[in-house]
């Protein structure tokens, strides 16, 4: 197993045990929409909520949408798991394997949820009451129906919009409001570092392993000059 192999493989086991371990904790120990406090003055809490979406909340309705919304996951995780395969054994920038394996097992994270919480837990219902792992009577759903267990909120900001600001002037305004999981910031990670820093990984990269196009110009230009 080469360097790169390792270092994806290791990302990948650590971010998704500490992203299950946490839904677990979370999902056995807490009622549905409890806060408890992480950061002072209010500006952070561990917050239970569930979302049968996408990312932050985001949904596509009704049971069929959920159903539609998982499948398209898994051919996106089959298709990225190809990629990142492709990638290693092509030795590209360690950085950008980093990348695409924050994004890969942030999308993994997620799909186990989706695929197997609506038959391992029971229902976390809104007005009180502590979800059962493995029930008896049989879980909230059936496969492909979970709901995705989110709970980091960080309400940074809380302000109203000034009476000059237009469309919104007057309404309350907060920074950050989306509740999300460990997935979901391996996701946003790993997309972020790749705008962010692949321009100049590439370019260090180009230098190092130059293509079969731009050998084949540098050989043709030094025929031209002789």
């Amino acid at each position: 197993m080469n360097k790169r192999t390792i270092i994806a493989v290791s990302i990948f086991i650590i971010v998704l045990g500490l992203d299950q371990w946490l839904k677990f904790w979370v999902k056995t120990n807490m009622n549905y929409g409890d806060l408890i406090p992480i950061l002072p003055n209010g500006k952070g809490f561990i917050h239970f909520v569930e979302n049968p979406g996408m990312a932050f909340g985001l949904e596509l309705g009704g049971k069929w949408g959920k159903i539609l919304l998982t499948l398209l996951r898994i051919i996106f995780i089959v298709a990225l798991g190809g990629a990142l395969r492709y990638i290693i054994k092509e030795k590209a920038p360690i950085g950008f394997i980093v990348a695409i394996t924050l994004i890969l097992v942030g999308a993994m994270g997620n799909i186990v949820d989706s695929v197997f919480y609506g038959v391992i837990f029971s229902e976390s219902p809104y007005h009180g009451g502590i979800a059962t792992f493995m029930p008896q009577e049989g879980g909230q759903g059936a496969w492909l129906e979970g709901k995705v267990v989110d709970m980091f909120y960080f309400p940074l900001i809380k302000t109203t919009y000034p009476d000059w600001f237009p469309f919104f002037k007057g309404q309350s305004f907060e920074f950050f409001r989306p509740v999300f999981n460990i997935a979901d910031a391996s996701i946003s990670i790993g997309v972020m570092s790749i705008f962010l820093f692949m321009r100049k990984t590439f370019n260090k990269y180009a230098q190092i392993h130059p293509s079969k196009k731009t050998k084949e110009a540098e050989s043709q230009e030094v025929v031209s000059e002789n």
